[in-house]
């Protein structure tokens, strides 16, 4: 079965002088454009988790779902988010994707729900590193909300600090000719977006 989707676009993105990210162009779309074509035809429904108003999204049809922990709290904050959202739905799992993304894998569900255990993360090899792992690129149960929901009321920020303790597996993908998961922070990193478009690498 597929699970739902939940587009993580909750950050301040300081790093691209503020605003959404989301909404920047790249070859003529937005981001989040790119990414919903990515992610919606893995999941059964899909949803973006945005703080602010949720009207400037509404050209994308999609419900918007704020952080219930306030002060930007981070990703882990939009996959709680998330999960309550699919629990109204009465779904099982949602797996989450990046907003800044536009690249990730047209397998990413596939292979997350393969890799098995009650969490699993994507991850890309790095030569010196080993596996890395992509910690707004996961699967998560429904059935673990309230487990999270008390750890970010503990102060738990760190997606690896609260998936580590429930024996998250990994779902491991290429990085040739470039890693997937690469996400736009700065102006020059969209520079690289518009670069591997112009290659016909995606």
């Amino acid at each position: 079965m597929k699970p739902l989707g939940v587009i993580l676009a909750g950050g301040q993105a300081r790093r691209m002088g503020g605003g959404d990210k989301a909404l920047l162009m790249l070859g003529g779309r937005t981001l989040l454009a790119r990414v919903v074509a990515r992610l919606a035809p893995q999941v059964a429904g899909l949803a973006l988790n945005a703080n602010g108003d949720p009207t400037r999204f509404e050209a994308f049809g999609l419900p918007v779902i704020s952080d219930s922990i306030s002060g930007f709290a981070g990703p882990l904050a939009g996959v709680l988010a998330g999960l309550d959202w699919a629990a109204e739905q009465g779904a099982d799992h949602i797996v989450t994707a990046a907003a800044d993304t536009p690249f990730f894998p047209h397998d990413l569900v596939e292979k997350l729900q393969a890799a098995g255990g009650p969490i699993a993360l994507a991850a890309t090899p790095h030569p010196k590193r080993g596996l890395l792992r992509q910690p707004t690129f996961g699967l998560w149960p429904v059935d673990l909300r309230e487990d999270l929901r008390a750890a970010l009321a503990d102060g738990t920020r760190k997606v690896v600090d609260w998936t580590d303790r429930h024996n998250a597996t990994m779902a491991a993908f290429s990085a040739a000719p470039f890693d997937p998961f690469f996400n736009v922070n700065t102006p020059e990193d969209m520079l690289a977006a518009e670069r591997i478009l112009k290659e016909g690498k995606a």
